[in-house]
């Protein structure tokens, strides 16, 4: 007698399904993007880039550039993949407002003058930094030509003061002339201490006028 076999049976698992959107599609750098997925008969969910995510939800990220969100869902019934896809585009250009400024008032506002100590021409540490705005202003300006005055304070007489106001500008012009201005641009000139930018004798008036001054060359 026979016996009936029974026929194997089906296997009814279904397949995931995923679907991942990213709203807006296009954007511009710095600007933020929602994404949201949806799956079904999934166990496990990742997005390239974001990692392991609930079976559906919502996220929002700000890329850098163009990026691609690959979705894969697995299950007991495969595997289910979705993209989307995000453009950036980059930053708009930036129109940087014209200056108001005439060209002599940018050139008192930029250009400083440096400060020297008593009975020298050396150039002390902060007149270096000084020197060194001036000089990139005058690079960036390449039509402005330049007069470099060299002042003393009351003390000594006419003759030493007139010697020292000349090493005080030359050595201004040559910091200039090493940071890449060009030397016919800049043309020297000692007042000694016949100029003095303050009249009291005291020591804080004396360094204001132990200096070399900048103005324009007309």
């Amino acid at each position: 007698m026979q016996t009936e076999t029974a026929p194997p049976m089906q296997n009814n698992v279904p397949a995931p399904a995923a679907q991942i959107t990213a709203t807006p599609p296009v954007i511009s750098a710095g600007d933020q993007v929602v994404l949201s997925w949806r799956t079904a008969d999934a166990t496990s969910v990742s997005i390239d880039g974001i990692g392991p995510v609930p079976t559906s939800g919502v996220r929002t990220v700000t890329p850098a550039t163009s990026t691609s969100y690959h979705l894969v869902a697995s299950g007991p019934g495969g595997n289910a993949d979705a993209t989307a896809r995000v453009t950036v585009n980059g930053p708009p250009a930036v129109t940087v407002p014209s200056s108001n400024l005439s060209e002599e008032d940018e050139f008192k506002a930029q250009v400083q003058d440096a400060f020297f100590d008593y009975d020298a021409y050396d150039i002390r540490g902060d007149a270096q930094g000084v020197l060194a705005k001036d000089a990139s202003f005058l690079v960036s300006h390449p039509d402005i030509k330049v007069v470099i005055g060299g002042y003393c304070d009351e003390r000594g007489s006419n003759e030493y003061n007139l010697g020292l106001g000349q090493n005080r500008a030359d050595a201004a012009k040559n910091a200039l002339v090493t940071a890449g201005v060009a030397g016919n641009r800049i043309r020297v000139v000692s007042y000694g201490k016949e100029k003095p930018f303050c009249s009291e004798s005291t020591e804080e008036c004396w360094q204001l006028n132990r200096r070399a001054g900048f103005t324009l060359d007309r």
